[in-house]
């Protein structure tokens, strides 16, 4: 028996006895995420002793070095894990911005300290971490922010506002890019650093969206306080680590387009029914039906391809930008589909008839999709520079 394949049966075997029945029912909403935090949310007592069971064994990021709270795991590994808890429908124990994003920040630019301060609470659970990029007159032109950071010795003191920051009402920390010199181009004098929220000087205001739900917030710095060892990398390089978590943030969005557990095929079939041949009853929306399943396959398939070559060492770059925008257009695209299949059913805002409106608040939260993260138009331009080389009009 070779090494992988001994790996798979303890991996199954540990699956089997460690993850509880009620982490293998399929996720219906972003209350069946656990993201930890000092105060997590918690809809069922087993995301926490799920997560605490994964962390033990360094598989809430199972391809992070050991010495970080990671499993060490190599990338066939890594993939033999994620087959298995395929097999039994296991959720991912921890969803977090610090997972997605932070984290392979601090790997690639953070130093020793950091990395050994931060990662392991990351992959406990531990810290929640939300993501202050974007400003009021700096979106798109993210480079146009105006927060500053006054050098006070060993400590920034920082000042200015943040907006759209997703789950800042929910976070214990932030990585926030802020001006510490006024001095060079737009894109020159920004730095990164990592502060915790829970101080006098952070206000939080949560954005009520038309959907009913408040995921996004204002946030406000009046004279917070950010350590000088919680600055990564150097003052004023801090452009060059916003673009390389970008790429992060973008890849984990465009997972929206990956294929749901319960199909929107299974779900027209079993809301419209089939025809003498089995196949489903309404002619026009299953040709739409299976041109999106087909098209998520395909995508589905590319970003294992890609992420199999990030893992190699060749990182993603421009592909995080195809990857943002395809993924985000099929997630509206199965949204849409979800609401012409279920028709009036679909509309419903409130009532348990209309299961308090899910359908419709998830189609009204998947256009947020093309925007955060960079808007859809940015990411076409950045395709168009960077991967088909075409010139600035």
């Amino acid at each position: 028996m070779s090494d992988l394949e001994q790996f798979r049966q303890d991996t199954r075997a540990w699956l089997e006895i460690n993850c509880p029945e009620s982490m293998r029912v399929p996720v219906k909403g972003f209350e069946d995420f656990y993201n930890g935090g000092r105060n997590p949310e918690i809809a069922h007592p087993d995301q926490k002793l799920w997560c605490d069971r994964m962390a033990e064994r360094g598989w809430t990021v199972p391809h992070w070095p050991k010495a970080y709270g990671g499993g060490g795991l190599d990338a066939a590994e890594v993939k033999i894990l994620h087959e298995e808890m395929a097999r039994i429908g296991a959720r991912r124990a921890l969803d977090s911005f610090g997972i997605s994003m932070l984290g392979p920040a601090l790997l690639h630019f953070g130093s020793e300290e950091q990395k050994l301060e931060h990662l392991p609470k990351i992959a406990r659970g531990e810290i929640r971490w939300c993501q202050g990029y974007s400003e009021p007159n700096a979106g798109s032109d993210l480079a146009s922010l105006a927060t500053r950071a006054e050098d006070k010795g060993d400590h920034y003191v920082i000042n200015g506002q943040k907006i759209w920051t997703s789950y800042a009402d929910k976070a214990d920390w932030i990585f926030c890019l802020v001006r510490t010199d006024n001095s060079g181009s737009k894109h020159e004098g920004i730095s990164f650093v990592l502060f915790d929220m829970d101080q006098p000087g952070v206000t939080v205001r949560p954005i009520r969206l038309i959907s009913g739900s408040s995921p996004f917030c204002e946030t406000f710095f009046d004279n917070a306080v950010a350590d000088k060892k919680n600055l990564v990398g150097e003052a004023g390089n801090g452009w060059t680590i916003a673009k390389y978590l970008l790429t992060h943030e973008r890849e984990m969005i465009s997972g929206f387009g990956a294929a749901p557990r319960k199909s929107v095929g299974q779900v027209a079939v079993d809301t419209i029914g089939v025809d003498a041949a089995g196949r489903l009853a309404s002619p026009v929306l299953r040709q739409a039906i299976a041109q999106y399943q087909l098209d998520t396959l395909v995508f589905g398939a590319t970003m294992a391809r890609v992420g199999d070559e990030a893992k190699a060492g060749q990182g993603l770059g421009a592909a995080s930008s195809i990857f943002k925008y395809y993924g985000t257009e099929l997630n509206k695209r199965r949204n849409e589909l979800n609401l012409a299949v279920c028709g009036e059913q679909a509309l419903g805002w409130e009532g348990e008839e209309y299961r308090e409106g899910a359908l419709s608040r998830d189609w009204l939260r998947s256009k947020g999709n093309s925007i955060e993260g960079g808007t859809t138009e940015v990411q076409l331009n950045i395709i168009a520079k960077r991967v088909l080389g075409l010139p600035d009009a």
